[in-house]
């Protein structure tokens, strides 16, 4: 089972019958025949408040061949929510084809996704077949889409807009019938602005955006995640657990969990190992800082920006130390530092001679 999922497939009758519920009034106004598509969902744990209204616009766009871009931080599961779009397709019976566009340098990615022929390069020995051909009639996952270089995105456009590719060292023309749903966990906007992401295909995969919320922001799913991730863990290991103390469920929901389910699914892995006499006894929770939230208002922005260069200024643009900006602020340097690069504040050049952050 991945690791990487905001949620877990579980075949425990106890979910079945508690997500069936779910269902159940749509069933009888409708009065349709079951779909096979139902019960894909069924098989989803942590199901409450954002993630609903999440799963409906997937069962939404899954018809169509509508290229999907799914955001969100690492650990939220957006290869689950990509293995869904296509469940849920009539695409179900081909291929579900994955790349991680991060794993590989580019001239490797290239001949990944669009194949090569022998001896286009040295040590093409035999032919390749690329993913984008194994994806024909099916739906093709392109994982950390913000990682692939820039010299390759201009034929990722292409096949998105035209439909066809040559594999390397090819002069053939294939053409194929792929749905593309493409994931990040980075900001493409930015990334469009900072000329590292081609704003044209930026445009073409952001056709129906997928926004994952943090596990953070959906504090009622954590219960039935732990509950699911015990039995899971305690059945592989042998064991069983059967008492979760209140204590420990409410230090997990309160928990800012930076790495989402991945990290709850390790953490209760290593609780399970460590416990006995039927008692998940998991160890200390790693203390750690609320994420720094966005900006998204342009005024408030502006407002930051002032209160940072009036500080910076007041200490003679010195970051740290008792008299600094930064205890000025009331944050940490290194807080203080990622703000000012991220809103693009930098120390007046005619200050800057000789002199450098602290």
């Amino acid at each position: 089972m991945s690791t990487d999922s905001v949620m877990e497939l579980t075949r425990y009758s106890e979910s079945s019958s508690m997500n069936a519920a779910l269902y159940r009034a749509d069933q009888r106004t409708a009065r349709k025949p079951e779909r096979r598509e139902s019960s894909f969902l069924d098989t989803i744990v942590g199901r409450r408040g954002s993630l609903r209204s999440i799963l409906n616009q997937l069962e939404a766009v899954a018809s169509a061949k509508t290229t999907v871009l799914i955001t969100g931080e690492t650990g939220t599961g957006k290869e689950v929510i990509a293995r869904a779009i296509h469940e849920l397709s009539p695409r179900r019976n081909s291929n579900l084809v994955k790349v991680n566009c991060a794993a590989m340098p580019a001239g490797l990615l290239e001949s990944e996704l669009f194949g090569h022929e022998r001896g286009a390069f040295t040590g093409a020995i035999n032919s390749h077949v690329g993913r984008f051909a194994l994806a024909d009639r099916g739906t093709l996952f392109l994982d950390e889409i913000g990682d692939m270089p820039l010299e390759l995105q201009p034929k990722l456009l292409r096949v998105l807009q035209e439909r066809e590719f040559e594999a390397v060292g090819s002069t053939r023309t294939t053409r194929v019938d792929v749905r593309v749903v493409a994931a990040t966990n980075q900001d493409l906007k930015q990334m469009v602005r900072d000329r590292e992401f081609r704003e044209d295909l930026y445009y073409r995969l952001n056709v129906f955006p997928v926004y994952l919320p943090p596990l953070r922001e959906r504090q009622a799913d954590i219960p039935e995640l732990v509950e699911h991730f015990v039995q899971q863990f305690a059945d592989s290991m042998g064991k069983t657990i059967e008492t979760i103390p209140k204590e420990t469920m409410r230090a997990l929901v309160r928990h800012w969990w930076p790495g989402n389910i991945r990290e709850l699914q390790n953490y209760i892995e290593r609780g399970v190992i460590l416990s006995n006499d039927g008692i998940l006894e998991p160890g200390p929770l790693e203390t750690c800082e609320p994420p720094e939230p966005e900006i998204v208002n342009p005024t408030l922005e502006e407002k930051i920006r002032g209160e940072i260069i009036a500080a910076c200024e007041s200490a003679k643009w010195r970051l740290g130390g008792p008299e600094g900006a930064a205890a000025r602020l009331g944050l940490k340097r290194t807080t203080l530092f990622h703000k000012m690069r991220r809103l693009g504040i930098a120390r007046p050049a005619r200050r800057a001679v000789g002199a450098s952050f602290r």
